[in-house]
């Protein structure tokens, strides 16, 4: 078992979106947790993971997360649930970077299935 602490610093970093930066804190396939930064007026694009459930905890900024049907903005210290096949986009509408943890199980990989158009 490993039991090394996990940091930004020990962590397996990526960009996406060109702008955005995420580290794998936890890389499992059976569980995934990953901090990102996403900065102002960047996002996702619209998806849905077929198996995975994911957690999205804020830790700095307001985050926007859009639905087909709904649209909820959250901050520091809230966290906002997607079960699997929601169609959503992450997204920061504000003037300053949003850091967040999500959290997914299973984890992402191979389970996305992009969406052409609005959420």
């Amino acid at each position: 078992m490993d039991h090394r602490v996990s940091d930004l610093d020990s962590s397996e970093r990526y960009t996406w979106g060109g702008v955005c930066d995420g580290w794998h804190l936890l890389k499992d396939p059976t569980l995934s947790v990953i901090q990102e930064r996403v900065p102002p007026l960047a996002g996702e694009a619209p998806h849905f993971h077929t198996r995975a459930r994911q957690f999205f905890y804020v830790l700095s900024g307001t985050a926007t997360m859009e639905f087909e049907n709904d649209t909820v903005t959250f901050g520091v210290g809230q966290g906002l649930h997607v079960p699997p096949n929601t169609h959503h986009r992450f997204v920061n509408r504000s003037d300053a970077d949003v850091v967040f943890l999500v959290i997914s199980s299973p984890a992402t990989a191979g389970d996305r299935t992009n969406v052409s158009g609005p959420v």
